[in-house]
């Protein structure tokens, strides 16, 4: 069936869970490593989610947001709402209660689920009106339990526009309107064509051990589900139990950022574990040495495949490593059906061998930002047909053979651990205490991280703070995946003629050491 699905204009997650269910009814789908779903006890769920949805008011185009640690429920209801035609907004709980209680509002959410581990940081956002609170593991009258449908509950059938939004996924941020990336079920489904290319199937079984709101997470848990496979969740990453549950439910596929590639191929161990199960792992989110790529491909069993691309969609860039050990510094060549170019600062086309701002375009592209058409409009770079293209922001140069290279980036988003951090956000908190006169923050390259933003402020000339003391304070005003590694206290921050912050020459300049 898998290979049939793959000829298919389109189809609908929903519809191809169903179909599992009712083909392969005991096959497994979803697993936490202790307790089983099979496709039959996951498509009955199903029902019971998009029934309640639709019991409780919400109808198609409807919102509903997540905010919990990774489980079977968090899995069943996230399928389960877009069964009922509701998009899901999937969001961080490293994010501030201000900032999360933002998103929801943002989103339109009508409901928001939560658990125990996130019961503070959606304090705020379960207050906001019109929004229900759902509590995964609570009792009474926001339990769960409770809210779910009865048992043999099915909804009325929803007619899913391949348009329609899918999920919401926000941008990382603690100031102003963090951006809510809309995605359509189209998107999604060009996912799973995609990973029907790189062994998904019925016979799949992948590790997921990264977040399930995010994207990095989402293009491999939904192919593997659309194509009769079976996930297995790993809520908190740890690199020894990792090992230990690939070997043991003789795992498939992974998707891994380049951090936790790092930290298992550091274990003392690894070379005796039997991993030879794998056959893809896989690789997005973060900048990815090529010597680590090396030594995964020599060490690890199965092919590594990288993707180099957005959550707002565009082109992806893939890597096949295996098939070309002597690209590893690059991210690829455009995967089939994308379109990859290369701007400079007037937005023409550069010529071939040249340097310029990455631009692509493919069957999967977000809508837009939610709420935002400035932003929106920002994003979005037009050829000479009116063809719409997404700008990555990112600066590279393609090579004879058509595989890219990046150089550099033109903005100054840094990815710490497979997360997106946004200096301007940890510069807006810096720059709320009393001391800091100016503050700027950069990337560097990190060990433990991939990389880890610093900070160089100045202070007013009437105030002193330790360097150690503001980087406390500062974290403790941060969501946890922003937190500051140093901060440098100096007299004077370089600026170009025209008063521009010199970012680059601060990254370059810094000495100190990071691990």
């Amino acid at each position: 069936m898998s290979q049939d699905l793959l000829t298919l204009s389109f189809e609908t997650i929903p519809n191809l869970v169903g179909q599992h269910a009712k083909e392969r009814p005991n096959a497994r789908a979803l697993s936490d490593g202790v307790r089983n779903v099979t496709y039959a006890e996951l498509d009955a769920a199903m029902d019971r989610i998009a029934a309640s949805c639709q019991q409780h008011g919400l109808k198609s185009r409807d919102v509903v947001a997540i905010c919990a640690t990774a489980s079977i429920e968090y899995g069943e209801v996230f399928l389960g709402a877009l069964r009922a035609g509701v998009a899901v907004s999937p969001l961080a709980p490293s994010s501030t209660p201000e900032s999360l209680a933002g998103m929801v509002a943002d989103s339109g959410a009508k409901i928001i689920f939560y658990d125990a581990s996130t019961a503070d940081v959606t304090a705020e956002a379960r207050t906001l009106p019109g929004v229900t609170a759902i509590a995964f593991d609570g009792a009474g009258e926001d339990g769960y339990a409770r809210w779910l449908a009865p048992q043999g509950a099915t909804p009325q059938p929803v007619e899913i526009d391949p348009d329609q939004a899918f999920n919401i996924i926000y941008s990382s941020g603690t100031t102003g309107a963090p951006k809510g990336i809309v995605q359509p079920h189209k998107m999604r489904w060009a996912h799973i064509q995609r990973g029907g290319k790189f062994g998904y199937g019925p016979a799949a079984v992948t590790i997921v051990s990264t977040p399930l709101y995010s994207n990095t997470t989402l293009v491999s848990f939904f192919p593997t589900l659309a194509l009769g496979g079976a996930v297995v969740l790993m809520p908190k990453f740890d690199a020894a139990k990792f090992v230990a549950l690939a070997e043991k439910e003789r795992a498939t596929h992974a998707m891994l950022v380049p951090v936790q590639y790092r930290r298992i191929m550091a274990l003392p161990d690894f070379d005796s574990r039997d991993l030879s199960s794998f056959r893809m792992k896989l690789c997005t989110s973060a900048p990815f040495s090529a010597e680590l790529k090396a030594d995964v491909l020599k060490r690890w069993p199965g092919g590594l495949v990288e993707y180099y691309g957005m959550t707002e969609g565009g082109g992806t860039l893939i890597l096949v490593a295996h098939e070309f050990p002597n690209k590893l510094h690059t991210v690829g060549r455009p995967a089939e059906g994308h379109e990859i170019l290369l701007i400079d600062e007037n937005g023409k086309k550069v010529p071939q061998g040249e340097l310029g701002e990455v631009v692509g375009r493919s069957p999967g592209m977000m809508t837009g930002y939610h709420n935002q058409p400035q932003k929106t409009r920002d994003a979005e770079w037009f050829d000479e047909n009116g063809v719409r293209f997404i700008r990555t922001g990112d600066v590279g140069r393609f090579d004879e053979d058509g595989f890219l290279t990046l150089m550099d980036r033109k903005k100054d988003m840094i990815i710490s651990g497979g997360f997106n951090v946004y200096p301007s956000d940890l510069e807006a908190v810096l720059h709320q205490h009393p001391s800091v006169h100016e503050a700027a923050v950069v990337g560097v390259p990190s060990l433990a991280w991939g990389e880890t933003p610093i900070a160089f402020v100045t202070l007013w000339p009437d105030k002193k703070i330790a360097a150690e003391d503001l980087r406390a304070w500062a974290n403790g005003h941060l969501g946890k995946t922003q937190r500051l590694t140093k901060i440098e206290i100096v007299d004077v921050l370089p600026r170009s003629s025209i008063g521009k912050v010199l970012k680059r020459e601060l990254r370059d300049g810094f000495k100190g050491q990071v691990d």
